[in-house]
C-alpha cells in the first residue's frame, strides 16, 4: 500500500547548514528529494522588521516520517526557531509518488 506523502519546507541562510541538513535526510533516507532555490524573506523578528536572503528547501518525504524530519531539521540548523512547516500532497503521478515512498525508510 502507498503511504500518504507529503512536502515539508524550511528555509537557510548559510550554506554549511543547509549541506548538513540535506546530507542527514538522504542518507537517512528521511527524504526522497530535496530542491533548493534561492529566496527573499520579509518578516517580523523580535519586534524589528527583517529581510534576509536565504534558500528555501523542499523536502519530498512520507507523512509519518515528518517527525523525524523535524527533529534532524532542528538538530542541524542555527536559527533560534526555524521554519518547518508540512504540506500534504494531496494528488500526484502515481509514479512519483510510488517513488517517494520506495526512496524513503
Amino acid at each position: 500500500m502507498t503511504e500518504q506523502c507529503c512536502v515539508v519546507m524550511t528555509t537557510f541562510s548559510d550554506e554549511k547548514v543547509g549541506k548538513r541538513i540535506i546530507d542527514a535526510l538522504i542518507e537517512q533516507r528521511l527524504a526522497a528529494c530535496i530542491q533548493v532555490q534561492s529566496i527573499e524573506s520579509y518578516y517580523h523578528w523580535k519586534g524589528e522588521v527583517n529581510c534576509d536572503a536565504e534558500k528555501q528547501m523542499m523536502i519530498k518525504t512520507k507523512v509519518s516520517l515528518y517527525d523525524a524530519v523535524e527533529a534532524e531539521i532542528v538538530k542541524q540548523h542555527d536559527y533560534e526557531t526555524p521554519e518547518i512547516i508540512q504540506l500534504p500532497i494531496s494528488r500526484g503521478l502515481k509514479g512519483y509518488v510510488d517513488w517517494i515512498n520506495e526512496e524513503c525508510q
